[in-house]
């Protein structure tokens, strides 16, 4: 017989927990709810298991409480409610072992291996204890008649705090997997914006909240934060550059960067990176709970990360400028023997880079209109007369015709040129401006119908880089003057290059360029010019 003093104890549908009480009456550091699944055909089981835990907390997170009555609809639930943590399941419902069956679906059909499985049943016969715990995936098992009301908070209690460390395993193992990809993705990016925009959305996909974040860079001119990127409700800052002195994120910002640490102040966090070349930079996020530990720590490795894509970049910058720059020089010494091409390369430059991106507007189905091609082929078109260096001045800067002789030493600056940035080029990994130079270089003044210089190449055997500048390096030499010849008018010039689509240039390529000049046609030309 049952000691009366224990009434109380064992009535679980009277009973109120003091302990869980109390902690739901605590502050709540986090607004989400523990979810809870009771599925059982027994509308009265719902009706007690709601009441006894009506005042159950856990780290001062209250429960959601969803109900099924039958396997089925239970499946249908957990399928479609993400983060349940708890099943409480009875087994004989529409089936004698409808519970058993929907245990094993969770496991194998949802592939759900953390959701906490606690079954209930008030025919302990019908579902032996050992069998059940050996044979399906569940955690506990419990007869309706021993749960108490303090029994079933203990039993609800214990799988939450199972779930809670599933969880953080879970999440550190993802999160782990975003900052590896994260980080051989921010190795990727080019433009620094585009690298911060990028450090934005890999925190948020870290967190798994929201992207409102803002990323600034400690401004050696101000001495203050300067933002750099910014997402979500902090898109407007991105075009402020200096964050507002009156910024709610602007006192832990600037204690981060004074005190040269991360700052975790609810609602307001900032992660403090300092790059091994100098650089400070932060990221501000405002979550809308608090950072667990495990989230915290997983940022922090982050960061290390970001610190090294960072150097990383800037160094990958300034080698792209030495590049460019390089580039640049060896155009500006073939323009400076010939003086009367004035600012053709750069005229060149901007067309082909215009044209280029228009055949790509225009969906045209070519292999050589590539990324790389699009990037780069404007300053490598500058390039394209580089061979004219070994052309003797008699030659190059004749006032008149040439003889048959004289042209074929001004020809022979193609397979120069071509050469010359071969060699360069060869020196570099991968595709670079010297290669689409070297292309332009030996081919822009071959044919697209073979009876171009110096292989006689034919149609898409011509680099579509050469083809591209073969257009436009003759519509610009057309345009202005040249030491043997004057500039001819605008409209002789489109009939030109028109007439000699389908021969001399590709119709693709002609087509774009006249595309450009209809709606964007050439400045006035001064005969002088």
């Amino acid at each position: 017989m049952t000691d009366p003093t224990d009434a109380s104890d064992d009535n679980w549908l009277l009973d109120e927990d003091d302990e869980s009480g109390a902690t739901a009456s605590a502050a709540a550091i986090d607004q989400r709810l523990w979810r809870v699944l009771i599925v059982d055909d027994d509308v009265d089981v719902h009706a007690v298991t709601r009441l006894a835990l009506r005042n159950v907390a856990f780290k001062g997170r209250e429960l959601e409480l969803f109900s099924a009555y039958s396997g089925a609809e239970g499946y249908r639930i957990l399928r479609d409610t993400t983060d349940i943590a708890l099943v409480l399941l009875d087994v004989v419902m529409e089936t004698d072992d409808a519970g058993l069956i929907l245990a094993r679906r969770i496991r194998e059909e949802l592939n759900n291996q953390i959701v906490r499985v606690v079954l209930r049943t008030g025919q302990p016969g019908q579902a032996p204890e050992q069998r059940v715990i050996i044979e399906y995936d569940i955690n506990d098992y419990k007869a309706k008649t021993e749960l108490t009301t303090q029994k079933l908070f203990t039993t609800v209690i214990s799988a939450l705090r199972a779930y809670e460390s599933l969880m953080m395993l879970e999440r550190s193992r993802i999160g782990l997997g975003k900052i590896l990809a994260g980080a051989t993705n921010l190795y990727q990016i080019h433009s620094l914006r585009e690298f911060a925009s990028g450090v934005l959305n890999q925190v948020s996909a870290i967190l798994d909240v929201g992207a409102d974040g803002v990323l600034c860079v400690m401004s050696a001119e101000t001495g203050g934060p300067t933002v750099v990127a910014a997402t979500g409700s902090y898109t407007s800052l991105a075009d402020s550059e200096a964050l507002p002195a009156d910024h709610p994120l602007m006192p832990a910002i600037v204690k981060a960067f004074r005190e040269k640490q991360s700052q975790f102040e609810h609602p307001v966090n900032v992660l403090y990176i300092h790059t091994q070349e100098e650089r400070q930079l932060c990221i501000s996020v405002t979550p809308p709970w608090p950072l667990a530990p495990i989230q915290r720590d997983l940022l922090e490795v982050f960061c290390q990360r970001i610190a090294a894509a960072f150097d990383n970049l800037y160094m990958f910058g300034q080698l792209r400028k030495a590049q460019e720059a390089t580039v640049v020089a060896l155009a500006d010494l073939a323009e400076f023997r010939d003086h009367g091409t004035g600012g053709h390369v750069r005229r060149v430059q901007d067309i082909s880079s215009r044209i280029a991106q228009r055949m790509k507007q225009d969906g045209v189905d070519d292999p050589g209109l590539t990324p790389q091609l699009l990037e780069m082929i404007g300053l490598a078109s500058i390039l394209h007369d580089v061979g004219k260096v070994s052309t003797p001045d008699q030659v190059l800067l004749k006032p008149a015709a040439h003889t048959p002789e004289e042209r074929r030493v001004m020809q022979s600056h193609a397979e120069i040129g071509r050469s010359i940035l071969e060699r360069a080029a060869s020196m570099v990994d991968g595709v670079s401006y010297l290669t689409y130079g070297a292309q332009i270089a030996g081919a822009h003044h071959e044919h697209f119908d073979g009876a171009g210089y110096p292989e006689g190449l034919q149609g898409r055997a011509i680099p579509l880089a050469a083809r591209i500048v073969a257009v436009v390096d003759v519509y610009d030499a057309l345009l202005h003057r040249r030491p043997y010849k004057e500039p001819w008018p605008y409209p002789d010039v489109v009939s030109y290059i028109a007439e000699r689509s389908g021969t001399q240039f590709d119709p693709e390529v002609v087509t774009a360029l006249l595309d450009i000049i209809r709606t964007s046609p050439p400045e006035p030309v001064d005969a002088d010019d």
